[in-house]
């Protein structure tokens, strides 16, 4: 009598490939959403430091955001601004494919401008932790820092990416008919209408 067993595949196969498949097709409306709130809980970030220089006159090295009032030394050490760049370009990259068209375009704008914000952030990130301030810095200073102060360069550098990902995320849910045939998840609202008429 022979046993029917499932194929080593079926546990082992392309596990991570198939997650990344699932996260692009049928999970990719609830991934976009934990997305989002990583990308808001950022900007919350951003706005309350603008807030406390703009506002609150507070100096800038003691404005350091909602987190860095409660733990200063991630902001002296980089590592949760470093983090947030990296898991947006993270994200970015990992839900590229469930845009289509018009829509992957602009997401593909908003992860390379994500791309060079996160090397910003790599820079500020290995002279935090080594101490070596580059361009006659005392403190760890981006490129973009030789121009723009801190504070207003990353306010830019959020909206820069932020703009694109809003444009790829309305032409996601309402995508034209071209790009609706195309979609593998169920972001699109009325999808069944653009189908039809594509047809």
């Amino acid at each position: 009598m022979s046993v029917s067993t499932p194929d080593i595949q079926h546990y082992v196969g392309s596990g991570s490939g198939r997650f990344l498949e699932k996260l692009n097709t049928r999970w990719h409306k609830a991934a976009l959403q934990g997305f989002l709130v990583v990308v808001l809980l950022h900007w919350v970030e951003h706005i309350v430091q603008a807030y406390q220089v703009f506002v609150l006159h507070w100096p800038r090295p003691m404005s350091m955001g909602l987190v860095g009032m409660y733990y200063p030394w991630l902001m002296k050490t980089e590592i949760l601004h470093y983090g947030f760049a990296l898991l947006m370009l993270i994200g970015l990259w990992v839900l590229r494919k469930g845009f289509t068209g018009t829509s992957h375009k602009w997401w593909m704008v908003s992860f390379w401008i994500q791309f060079f914000h996160h090397f910003e952030h790599f820079i500020l990130f290995y002279q935090a932790q080594t101490g070596n301030y580059w361009f006659g810095g005392k403190v760890p200073t981006s490129i973009g820092q030789i121009w723009i102060p801190r504070v207003e360069l990353h306010l830019i550098y959020n909206a820069l990416v932020f703009i694109p990902m809003v444009v790829a995320m309305y032409y996601h849910v309402y995508p034209p008919a071209r790009d609706a045939v195309k979609m593998m998840c169920t972001c699109a609202r009325h999808r069944h209408a653009p189908i039809a008429e594509a047809a």
